[in-house]
């Protein structure tokens, strides 16, 4: 359509993007060229919770033309997951949206090469630094277009946040795991031996019953029939004790750490990830540098900053991350210390030397074999100030740590 005779839903956006400004890139040629990529500029949203929908119908109303919607099966039955995009479709004439369903984990590198840029509107810190590694490792400096714009979005409660990570070239999610602290964790003795809440019934199914029943299978928690498994474990768990309160929604919310959504926080972190997009796709006013937070639990207050990037961040750096560790502590207590860690959050992780291999889950025979390492001391394992790598099923990359002994 010419940019003369603009639909009357982005008349004013097409007056935006035809006019030079104070703030515009030195560079931007305003007019039909600018529009014109735009509407040509392939992007990718993934998630169908609250605010991926939400950022969904947002990038469709601001003249993206060509628009793919990844999310997991887990979302499809769920308000705004699959019929979302054929709903938005409809409401705004001639844009396209693709979705797909499926895991992130299932596309490769060719998918996610196709698009300009990638936008996140995740309810998981495990799934926002997986799509984090995969982009840093796709960049070839001899070729530009590899480097793909990662925008996420996230939100908690009353408090969100939008960041722009240039993959390699700017602080990216792995830089600032320690801004999301993993939530408390429960004492395995409560959780085996006398547990008093219903989540400690789901923790107990989840973590203990899954690796005496079903070792030999990788936990998934989008798969449905592995969240039902851990639901009717943790119910007949709760009858033992007379613990009332075990839903199958809470077992998903225990699982995945899913934190109930708020629109209204939605509907903020939404415009200012679409307003990131915007920016990028046609460098008509500079883009974030790098990080927005939101807080509306009392009034409402943001703040933006450059978010530094780490030369000991696993992912984007060079350097092996220092961790300080007591010498007389057991490998399994370090092992459950990096669950809690909020600079380290692995759930599962198996840990090697150059020299040897420390413990290693699967598979089952090499578990066994390293299994009595488990109650020696790491000064009788490691030395002071020795890297070890760890490796962990829901990560495509080893960990860098050196141990520091205190």
């Amino acid at each position: 359509m010419a940019v003369g005779d603009p639909p009357l839903r982005w008349k004013y956006l097409y007056k935006v993007l035809s006019k030079s400004g104070p703030s515009c890139d030195p560079d931007w040629v305003p007019g039909e060229e600018t529009i014109e990529c735009l509407e040509s500029s392939k992007i990718l949203v993934i998630g169908a919770g609250g605010l991926g929908c939400e950022i969904l119908k947002n990038l469709a109303l601001s003249g993206f033309k060509d628009i793919h919607f990844l999310f997991r099966h887990s979302d499809i039955g769920k308000p705004k997951a699959e019929v979302a995009a054929a709903f938005v479709e409809r409401r705004v004439q001639g844009v396209k949206i693709t979705p797909y369903v499926g895991k992130i984990q299932d596309k490769d590198e060719d998918y996610y090469l196709q698009f300009k840029m990638i936008v996140c509107g995740l309810d998981s810190i495990e799934a926002r630094r997986w799509i984090n590694s995969t982009l840093i490792g796709m960049v070839d400096f001899e070729n530009p277009e590899s480097l793909k714009p990662l925008i996420d979005g996230g939100t908690e409660g009353f408090k969100g946040q939008a960041r722009v990570i240039l993959p390699t070239l700017s602080s990216c999610i792995e830089c600032q795991l320690d801004m999301h602290a993993p939530r408390p964790a429960v004492p395995l003795c409560t959780i085996a031996t006398i547990p008093r809440q219903p989540q400690h019934c789901i923790e107990w199914a989840h973590q203990i019953a899954w690796q005496e029943k079903r070792k030999d299978d990788s936990f998934d928690s989008d798969d449905m029939e592995h969240i039902g498994w851990v639901y009717n474990n943790a119910l007949e768990r709760a009858k033992q004790f007379n613990i009332f309160g075990v839903t199958f929604q809470m077992t998903q919310g225990v699982v995945k750490n899913i934190i109930p959504a708020i629109a209204s926080t939605n509907a903020v972190i939404a415009a200012a990830t679409t307003s990131e997009a915007l920016k990028i796709a046609t460098s008509c006013n500079p883009y974030l540098e790098n990080y927005m937070m939101y807080a509306g639990e009392e009034g409402v207050y943001t703040y933006t900053f450059e978010a530094e990037k780490k030369p000991d961040c696993p992912v984007c750096g060079n350097l092996a991350r220092k961790l300080t560790v007591d010498p007389n502590m057991t490998l399994e207590a370090f092992i459950e210390t990096l669950g809690e860690r909020p600079e380290a959050q692995l759930k599962k992780p198996s840990m090697r030397t150059e020299e040897k291999t420390l413990y290693q889950r699967f598979p089952p025979q090499l578990e066994e074999q390293t299994r009595p390492n488990l109650k020696s001391k790491l000064r009788d394992l490691v030395a002071d100030g020795q890297e070890i790598a760890v490796s962990d099923p829901a990560y495509t990359i080893d960990f860098r740590f050196q141990l520091i002994f205190s």
